[in-house]
């Protein structure tokens, strides 16, 4: 998935300074993925601890981790229930072909009219399986992660969400096929949320709790609207030239709120060992950070530059390469 902060390339670096810090035997252990995105620090863990907890308040975000983190044995049924999918005929008078296509509102072009058609065609049934109690709740999320990041590797946008291209590029021309979203397989029951991650930490606790808030004033609610829209697959009346719903905003991504969030945070945590993802970027510095932390124990730093690639502002969706550096902040809390 197309995902801005994503630590794909940066779990490596986490892995082997939590083993540093931690140990390297973390089988007993309870990890938090407190603000989960695509959970992909939660899968590299979640084959290595004795539990995950995984959270995010954005709807997609929690659709992806009920699979990934949540699913932990086999589905025997679910590629027949996808080869169903796929199988679908378009249909035309969905939500998002009538909001988010060219055809069926004339404005918008976040998807081809095909994609957006066989979208609602998908997106229906599978409510209507669990309406009917056809599927189970994990086969649910399974097929509505599927979906969900099919249908995000044909969206027609520079990046994310919060504008779409003026003509289709060529990944948004092709045909959408619904592919597995595949899940990592063990005995260990796992957990997943979705809620403000200042009200949860104060009824959690465990070993490990790994924080990667949003670093700067970019809300995520809008930056990825269509996928909750997908998601939740609820009416509502669309606003503005990008058809956003209305969407929370998070305190981590205000200037004026972001410190006083995050100290609750490390305040309420029942968590000896706590580590934050944050760059050269953020809102908060390297010494706002250190500030907060050693008010409530031992704390560290370790940090790893990297290449990442912001989208350019035109509709061909060239790239650049821009060096950052990533700050890994660490707590032993007392």
């Amino acid at each position: 998935m197309n995902y801005i902060g994503s630590k794909f390339r940066l779990c490596p670096f986490i892995l082997k300074t939590i083993h540093e810090v931690a140990g390297n035997d973390l089988t007993g252990m309870v990890f938090c993925d407190i603000f989960a995105g695509t959970g992909i620090v939660g899968r590299t863990f979640k084959p290595l601890v004795r539990k995950v907890i995984a959270n995010d308040f954005e709807f997609y975000s929690y659709v992806l981790n009920q699979n990934y983190i949540g699913n932990h044995l086999p589905i025997p049924e679910k590629e027949a229930f996808l080869e169903k999918l796929n199988a679908l005929p378009p249909v035309r008078d969905g939500f998002i072909y009538r909001n988010y296509c060219l055809g069926g509102h004339g404005e918008r072009q976040y998807f081809s009219d095909f994609n957006g058609q066989k979208i609602d065609a998908a997106r229906q049934q599978i409510e209507k399986w669990k309406e009917n109690q056809e599927i189970s709740s994990n086969l649910y999320f399974y097929l509505l992660c599927s979906l969900l990041e099919s249908a995000d590797r044909l969206a027609n946008t520079a990046s994310v969400y919060g504008a779409y291209l003026k003509r289709l590029k060529k990944s948004a021309q092709k045909d959408l096929v619904i592919e597995s979203a595949e899940f990592g397989l063990n005995a260990n029951e796992h957990e997943v949320f979705r809620e403000d991650s200042n009200q949860l930490i104060q009824r959690i606790e465990g070993d490990i709790l790994y924080l990667d808030p949003p670093y700067n004033t970019r809300q995520y609610g809008a930056n990825y609207h269509l996928l909750n829209t997908i998601a939740e697959y609820k009416p509502f009346v669309p606003t503005g030239k990008t058809g956003l719903p209305d969407y929370r905003r998070s305190r981590y991504c205000g200037r004026n709120s972001v410190h006083q969030a995050f100290e609750e945070l490390i305040r309420d945590a029942k968590f000896r060992f706590i580590f934050l993802s944050y760059n050269n970027e953020g809102l908060m510095t390297v010494q706002d950070v250190r500030k907060i932390m050693e008010k409530y124990g031992k704390y560290a730093l370790a940090q790893t530059g990297y290449q990442r690639f912001k989208a350019d502002r035109d509709e061909n969706r060239t790239h650049k390469a821009d060096s950052t550096t990533e700050f890994l902040h660490i707590l032993e809390k007392r």
